[in-house]
């Protein structure tokens, strides 16, 4: 089956002193989403940004939030982040106890809900909350810093969690981040992928459309014969 191959771009990676011009540029260069990561310096080792960035980011383009929390108290700020325009907002298994509550109440909010898990997490963790999610995205990198080396043995778990997708019915998007490059795109592609998140691979070069468009051929030969 054919599918269609989305690029979200990691505002993680891009000049934030120039954010604004950097988001517009990968809006002008074809980018389908805008990828957030929310970190908090305890769920993972690092602190990035809150709901003013995401409010200042709604302001100034028409990409779709892709909001990623990669927070230890997730439940307490979907309120906030769906207030600040987060169009998807995705939670860690890892992090929510009760995950079936969480992603309602997010979806009552009428934001998109995600569910993510990290490298060493098993998918049968999702297996249950699948059907009621809008998207998964599979961590191929340990999440926390921006330009890290893909973790191959993912490869296997995003195939896998193709077939999971598409076994239970679910219409969610499957999306990896972490180590995405315009050299293993194909691979990923090819496993089942549906949206790649891509940070370093785009805003540390030169010729934002040209990656995103290179990001995105490389899903066309597999797509042939799917």
């Amino acid at each position: 089956m054919t599918r269609t191959t989305l690029i979200a771009p990691s505002i993680l990676s891009a000049d934030f002193a120039r954010l604004a011009e950097e988001v517009a540029a990968v809006q002008r260069g074809g980018a389908d989403l805008l990828h957030v990561d929310v970190m908090d310096g305890h769920f993972v080792p690092n602190l990035t940004v809150g709901p003013p960035i995401v409010e200042a980011l709604k302001k100034v383009t028409q990409l779709p939030l892709d909001v990623h929390l990669m927070i230890t108290n997730a439940d307490v700020f979907v309120d906030e982040f769906a207030t600040a325009g987060a169009d998807y907002l995705t939670v860690h298994v890892e992090a929510c106890p009760h995950l079936h509550r969480t992603v309602q109440t997010i979806k009552e909010r009428g934001v998109k809900a995600g569910v993510t898990l990290n490298p060493a997490t098993s998918l049968h963790t999702i297996e249950e909350i699948l059907p009621d999610v809008d998207l998964l995205l599979i961590m191929s990198v340990n999440p926390g810093f921006g330009g890290q080396t893909f973790i191959e043995s993912c490869l296997r778990k995003i195939a896998t969690a193709r077939q999971m997708i598409d076994r239970s019915g679910s219409r969610a998007l499957l999306e990896v981040d972490g180590g995405v490059k315009v050299d293993n795109a194909a691979r990923i592609l090819a496993a089942g992928a549906d949206v790649l998140v891509a940070g370093s691979a785009i805003f540390c070069g030169t010729d934002y459309a040209a990656t995103i468009a290179a990001l995105r051929a490389a899903g066309q030969p597999a797509s042939a014969h799917r």
